[in-house]
């Protein structure tokens, strides 16, 4: 079946019986959640600086969006003191069936709730929002088809209407071969996630670029099994391209954003206090263990902010 990546992707990662409604996230790829614990501790540390923000209030909402399996909220629940944990209301977005064993506090539900006051954090959501691809030819652009079955492609119809308009802001192609990936439906859907945010901040965590340095054939790939796999869209791996997160932040600007940040994740975790640093050999003498404990954390902290791997992730904070 030829369709658009888009429609294709949607099917093979959404559809009856699609990838995410099938499979658990941590099978197939690492993220920083499944790295280390210590992202949650940086995600509670966030929910605090957020708090202070808001005059503590009497209700503080923490969102996970694209939550998986859970780990990162049913973390951060775990380790809030119980002041804060008795005014959390915490939920998980996600397609996929409620985990078992999850706390009975986390409301599990397919959608972005509205209302938010607090903290909603999408840590590799957006890379998974289905988009079409596009490819410069002699005669302007054209949309690119592909086969379900296989993953062998032919090119369509020249796009139109908010795909061009996209593409000559914030991708344009300007030579025959080039591609691009045509964001402006993670745009929107970022946007949606700053008009439920009511007060505090939205932060989403992702794979990017710039759009004075976007990658000549963009970024398309797939994952299965822990390895990068050829993107066919028959529902067997999973399917992902890197996020114009300068595009998503001048989305969430329109939709009311007061304040936007966007940096990497190596920054935002540093100014959080996660920086890598190797315990000093004297503790080793005179604590051996606790010296072993510090060097295991230090050495997750480390692959956190690493800037050739997850500490090269984009960050793009707003708030309202």
């Amino acid at each position: 079946m030829w369709l658009t990546w888009r429609a294709a992707i949607d099917r093979a990662l959404y559809g009856e019986s699609g990838f995410y409604l099938r499979e658990r996230p941590s099978g197939h790829f690492r993220t920083s959640v499944s790295a280390s614990a210590v992202f949650a501790e940086a995600v509670l540390s966030l929910l605090g600086q957020v708090d202070a923000e808001l005059g503590m209030p009497g209700k503080l909402d923490l969102v996970d969006i694209g939550a998986g399996e859970g780990a990162l909220v049913g973390r951060v629940l775990a380790a809030a003191d119980p002041e804060l944990r008795s005014r959390l209301r915490v939920t998980a977005v996600d397609l996929s069936p409620r985990p078992a064993g999850l706390p009975p506090e986390i409301d599990w539900r397919a959608t972005v709730p509205s209302g938010i006051n607090g903290l909603a954090i999408a840590n590799e959501w957006l890379d998974n929002i289905p988009l079409d691809v596009a490819e410069r030819t002699p005669d302007g652009p054209r949309l690119v088809l592909v086969d379900t079955e296989t993953g062998d492609e032919r090119l369509g119809d020249p796009p139109s209407g908010a795909d061009r308009e996209w593409l000559e802001r914030w991708w344009p192609l300007s030579r025959t071969g080039a591609r691009a990936e045509i964001g402006w439906p993670r745009d929107a859907a970022w946007a949606t996630v700053l008009e439920r945010l009511e007060r505090g901040r939205a932060i989403a965590v992702d794979y990017a670029h710039p759009v004075d340095n976007r990658p000549p054939r963009g970024t398309l790939t797939g994952y299965r099994d822990g390895a990068m796999v050829s993107p066919i869209p028959d529902g067997t791996c999973d399917i992902t391209a890197h996020v114009a997160l300068d595009a998503c932040a001048e989305a969430g600007r329109r939709a009311g954003a007061i304040s936007t940040t966007l940096s990497t994740q190596r920054v935002a975790l540093r100014a959080l206090g996660i920086t890598g640093t190797r315990p000093p050999l004297d503790l080793a003498r005179v604590d051996a263990r606790g010296y072993l404990r510090s060097l295991a954390r230090a050495s997750e902290e480390a692959e956190l902010i690493d800037s050739s791997g997850l500490g090269g992730f984009g960050w793009l904070s707003q708030s309202r």
